[in-house]
């Protein structure tokens, strides 16, 4: 299975460090059972403000990486009840958010307790497995087109599901960044999952609420409509969210499933010369003249006789 994937993380303009951590674990990964071909992505972004945030999202992380020596279910008699390896995953954000916790006991009696949002995403031949805590936030792109996203837990998302605010004010209010749920803070944690078929070509994208919060949906949306590589994509969403504001740490991962080889070389190749396309045309420009005084003077001396 072929899958392109790119990273990119940012402390932002407004933060003193970065609370935002990820991982990607292939089919190299050591002792790996859960999956035989795909990609596990996490994505955690640290509560601002909370003590030790930043432990928080790379325990968390971690945590979820030993899932992978984890072998999922045997499929159930009926298909349509076949989650997969979501039970693993679930299980893995459990531990994370227990271990969190049992940490924060002692943290409690000297500040505010530490926590983090955790989004992991299992990348499979023909689906794809989401299981999510908080605003950290996944989008299934086809096409140029949002086919799928999950839902935040957050309390501007839950005055918008109630019908007590417009999604246009969600994106301006102030407290768009208060998360309902996280990793952490209470014994117990409730996850959201998700099952979405792919198709060759499908693009996925995780990213922090510092991405969100500074580029609209709808400049996400133009920029995949680009057909960029992965890789130029998270260059610019980064970009975008710093020129914007940059109010919090920004983190996106992309993955474009089985982009056909042809796509691949020839995104890699444009790539390439959107980067290096200067000195590849002066190197072309000097052999040229090069090639052309050894012409001139070949044909002087009458063709080597």
């Amino acid at each position: 299975m072929r899958l392109d994937i790119a990273a990119q993380t940012d402390i932002g303009r407004r933060k003193q460090k970065n609370e935002d951590y990820y991982g990607i674990f292939r089919e190299d990964t050591p002792d790996l059972q859960l999956f035989r071909e795909g990609a596990l992505l996490v994505v955690a972004d640290g509560l601002g403000g909370h003590t030790g945030g930043e432990i928080a999202s790379k325990l968390s992380v971690s945590i979820l990486k030993d899932s992978l020596t984890q072998q999922a279910p045997p499929p159930p008699e009926d298909p349509d009840e076949d989650q997969g390896p979501i039970p693993v995953i679930c299980d893995g954000i459990k531990r994370a958010n227990d271990n969190v916790f049992r940490t924060n006991q002692e943290l409690i009696k000297t500040g505010r307790p530490m926590g983090t949002t955790l989004l992991a995403t299992l990348i499979t031949p023909r689906k794809v497995y989401v299981g999510t805590v908080g605003d950290s936030r996944c989008y299934h792109f086809r096409d140029g087109e949002v086919i799928s996203r999950t839902e935040d837990h957050s309390w501007v998302d839950e005055q918008v599901k109630l019908g007590l605010m417009s999604k246009t004010e969600a994106e301006n209010d102030i407290r768009r960044n208060v998360v309902t749920r996280c990793i952490g803070t209470q014994p117990e944690v409730e996850i959201d999952t998700y099952i979405w078929h792919v198709v060759p070509g499908d693009i996925l994208l995780l990213c922090t609420d510092g991405l969100i919060n500074m580029v609209k949906e709808t400049e996400l949306i133009a920029e995949f409509r680009k057909r960029a590589t992965p890789a130029e994509i998270a260059q610019r969403l980064v970009q975008a969210a710093n020129e914007n504001g940059g109010k919090d740490n920004i983190t996106v991962l992309i993955a474009e499933i089985s982009p056909s080889p042809v796509r691949l070389v020839y995104n890699r190749l444009r790539s390439f010369m959107r980067r290096h396309g200067k000195k590849v045309a002066w190197l072309l420009f000097a052999f040229a003249v090069g090639l052309g005084g050894f012409v001139a003077g070949y044909v002087a001396r009458g063709g080597g006789k």
